[in-house]
Parts: C-alpha cells; structure tokens; sequence
C-alpha cells in the first residue's frame, strides 16, 4: 500500500513580507514570498490559495509564526518568531551560534545551542533599526533597496545619529536639503542601521559564530558593514532569509532541529 504524500509548511507573516517553506519527507520541495501589504488576513488568504493551486493544502500540516500569526486562521498551531527563527537558523548554519535577525519591525539577537534558544533579546519598539528604515530612506531617496546599497557602496557616510525613524528621517531631509551625495546620504543610512544592530548584539553579549538572517542578509555590503561593527564576521546562507517560515516548517514536522 502506497501511503499519502504529507507536506509540513511554515508561514512567517512579518511586517514587511511573508515567507512560506514546504517541506517533504524533510526536505524543501518548494518556497515563496509575497508582501504582506497592509492587511496580514488576506495574505495569509493569498498563500493559501498558491499552496491549494500547487498541490500542498489536502494533505498539509501548518504552523504559523511572525508578525501577524494570528492571522494564519488554518495553521494547525502558532508558534512565537524567537523559537522558529532559532529552529531554522540551527538548521541552516548547523552549529551553536548568535542569531541576529533584522525583521521589518524589529531586529532579535537569539543565542541557540544544540538545535535550541537559550537566550534571546529584542530591540526597542522603533524601526530605526531595523529593515524598514532603510526602505523608507529608499524612498526617500529615489531608488530601490539594491540601488540604495549599490550607491552606499560608493559613499562616505554621513553621520545620522537620531534613535527615532522620524528624528533619523528628518535628518535625511537635512542633508538632502543641504545638497550632500546620495552616496553618502545612502551610506550614512546603512552604517547607522548597523549601529544600532551591532550596539544591540553587544549589550546582550555574543557567544560563538554570529549568523544573520532577515531580509537584510541578501546584501553584501550590510554583511560587511556590520563585521566591521561586531569586529567579528558575520556569516549568511542563501536560504537565510525565510529562517522563520523553515524553523515553522520544521516544527510543523515534529523535529527538534
């Protein structure tokens, strides 16, 4: 008798974007994102519907994290961001280490060792540390997030010192106003975020390898940013990105790593 494929698939509804992760037999058989817009309840609706369409949701067991969780009304069960993002980050670098995660909302320092948490902290409610803000300074200047590091890249920072967005914006505006490169405007952005990811990650303590997940581990030059701050490099994974909806994934399929 042959038995019936099962999916295991985790959903992490951040403030910014929405991860999904499929696993089968463990491993991931497919992935997704999409925005999560302005209501987390008609996302949550939308992934279902691509789950339905693809084939996952006759024959699916689904846990729920992130930012809007709750809004994941057919998840088997919801599971806090802290313990999935420890899962998947375990999962994914294999081996004890500090976890910084740089959400849209808010930016989670999360030590794990041995596949759990043992440790975590989480910033201040203020996004001028966090993805966000450099998407609204994006904005501010013109250009997408990738034109955004790429003209980073080219500049001098500029000092942006404010721990508001709406004080750090306004010092954006300062020195659109007085004329300063969108280099170094762009670079004065990034290093700030830096900062305050770094000052975070070292008020609660580092111990072992630092490993970044978040939307902001697909660029390069924050990496490289931030291991100048932290004085210690910070390592990635192509994967990192959708950690949460793997850690989800994966608790969804009753491992514990």
């Amino acid at each position: 008798m042959v038995s019936e494929k099962k999916y295991y698939v985790g959903i992490d509804i951040g403030s910014t974007a929405s991860k999904t992760v499929v696993l089968e037999e463990s491993k991931v058989v497919d992935h997704f994102v999409l925005p999560t817009g302005w209501n987390g309840r008609e996302t949550a609706q939308c992934i279902h519907q691509k789950l339905e369409e693809d084939g996952y949701a006759a024959a699916m067991c689904c846990v729920a994290t992130g930012y809007g969780r709750v809004c994941v009304d057919y998840a088997d069960k919801i599971i806090t961001e802290i313990t999935c993002h420890g899962k998947g980050g375990w999962a994914l670098f294999e081996k004890d280490a500090t976890i910084i995660d740089v959400g849209g909302q808010d930016t989670k320092i999360i030590k794990v060792a041995q596949g759990q948490v043992i440790d975590f902290l989480m910033n201040d409610k203020c996004a001028a540390g966090t993805g966000k803000f450099i998407e609204v300074m994006a904005n501010r200047l013109g250009v997408s997030l990738e034109g955004l590091y790429q003209l980073a890249e080219n500049g001098e920072p500029l000092s942006i010192s404010a721990m508001c967005t709406v004080f750090a914006e306004s010092e954006v505006i300062s020195h659109i106003g007085m004329g300063e490169r969108r280099e170094d405007i762009a670079a004065g952005v990034v290093h700030s975020v830096a900062s305050r990811v770094s000052s975070l990650a070292s008020r609660f303590g580092i111990s072992g390898e630092l490993a970044l997940t978040g939307g902001l581990c697909d660029s390069p030059y924050f990496i490289r940013v931030l291991s100048e701050r932290l004085e210690q490099p910070v390592q990635t994974h192509p994967f990192a990105r959708y950690a949460g909806a793997l850690g989800a994934a994966l608790a969804a399929e009753g491992r514990r790593t």
